[in-house]
């Protein structure tokens, strides 16, 4: 059994410059931990694979092409490829979310 956890997972390098733990990265697919400070948000990009988020904690407002809603903690976003989105963090608390991307790009 393998276990990984997100303290002791060191940060990866990322054009965001943001808190991003790769936890999973495999072919079939890629898990990544992000964590944003209030007022942080990612760059706004394309990825070439399908992309899902699933809060764990804070409410990000995500964007998804021409939408964006804040979204709840235990809530999934589907994101399909080729498709722009960001994530944003305009409250005045942490947020943390899982990225996964299927298969890895």
């Amino acid at each position: 059994m393998i276990i990984t956890k997100v303290k002791e997972t060191e940060k990866a390098k990322n054009p965001h410059q943001r808190d991003v733990r790769r936890l999973y990265d495999k072919t079939s697919a890629q898990v990544a931990h992000l964590r944003l400070n209030p007022g942080e948000s990612l760059k706004p990009h394309y990825t070439p694979v399908d992309v899902f988020f699933y809060v764990l904690e804070g409410t990000p407002d995500i964007m998804v092409g021409d939408e964006t809603a804040t979204v709840e903690p235990d809530s999934l976003v589907e994101s399909p490829k080729d498709i722009i989105h960001c994530i944003y963090n305009n409250s005045d608390k942490d947020i943390r979310v899982l990225i996964v991307k299927a298969p890895r790009p």
